[in-house]
C-alpha cells in the first residue's frame, strides 16, 4: 500500500475541528467537553461539503485553499458558531444531563 494512503478521509474534518479550538473560547459554550464539542462538529459538518482526499499528501492544499479563502473560512466560522449556539442551548453532556 502507498505510504501516504489514509483511505478516503474528509479534510473537512480537521478544519472544522481545529477551528473550532481555535475560536471556541470566542463563542461563549455552556460546555466544552469533548462531547459537546464533538456534537458541534458533527452539526457543523452536516451543513459544510465534504473534501475527501485518497492520499494525506493532499490534506495540506485542501486545507489551505480553505484556510486562505476569506469567505471560505468566514462560512465555516459562521456554521460553527451557529452550531455552537445549539449545542449551548440544548447540551447532551453527562454534566447537564445529570443537573
Amino acid at each position: 500500500m502507498e505510504e501516504n494512503a489514509v483511505g478516503v478521509h474528509n479534510v473537512m474534518e480537521d478544519v472544522v475541528r481545529d477551528t473550532l479550538l481555535s475560536y471556541k473560547n470566542n463563542m461563549n459554550l455552556a460546555c466544552d467537553c469533548e462531547q459537546c464539542l464533538s456534537d458541534i462538529s458533527a452539526l457543523a459538518l452536516n451543513e459544510l461539503p465534504p473534501r475527501y482526499i485518497a492520499n494525506s499528501k493532499y490534506s495540506p492544499y485542501v486545507r489551505a485553499s480553505h484556510e486562505a479563502d476569506h469567505q471560505g473560512i468566514t462560512t465555516i466560522i459562521a456554521v460553527i458558531a451557529k452550531s455552537a449556539a445549539l449545542v449551548s442551548e440544548s447540551p447532551r453532556c453527562e454534566t447537564f444531563v445529570n443537573k
